[in-house]
C-alpha cells in the first residue's frame, strides 16, 4: 500500500518523503506519548499506533533512518533493532 501522496502544485519534492506524516494518528499529539520512560508508557504508545493508516512508513522511516529513540510504528527501541538485525541476518544468508 503506498502511502506517499501524489505531488501537489507548490510541495517541495524534499517534502513528499514526510507526507504520510500528515495521516498519522499521532499527529498533535505529545512526544511524551511517544518517547516514554517506562514500559507502560511503551505500551500505551503501542495501542496508539494499533489503527494509524500509516503505522507501516512510520515504521520503515525509523528503521531506514536508524531512530533509536521512541516508539514509531508501533515498535519500541529494542524491537527495532531487532527488525534490523533479522533483515541483515536474511540479506547475508540470500547473498550466499
Amino acid at each position: 500500500m503506498d502511502f506517499i501522496h501524489e505531488s501537489t502544485p507548490g510541495t517541495p519534492e524534499h517534502d513528499l518523503e514526510h507526507r504520510w506524516m500528515l495521516d498519522a494518528l499521532c499527529r498533535g499529539r505529545s512526544p511524551a506519548d511517544f518517547f516514554p520512560s517506562d514500559g507502560a508508557g511503551v505500551e500505551a504508545a503501542r495501542r496508539l499506533c494499533e489503527g494509524c493508516p500509516v503505522r507501516e512508513p512510520c515504521l520503515e522511516y525509523a528503521l531506514e533512518h536508524r531512530i533509536d529513540h521512541g516508539v514509531w510504528g508501533g515498535a519500541s527501541e529494542r524491537e527495532r533493532r531487532r527488525i534490523l538485525r533479522s533483515r541483515r541476518l536474511a540479506a547475508t544468508v540470500r547473498s550466499r
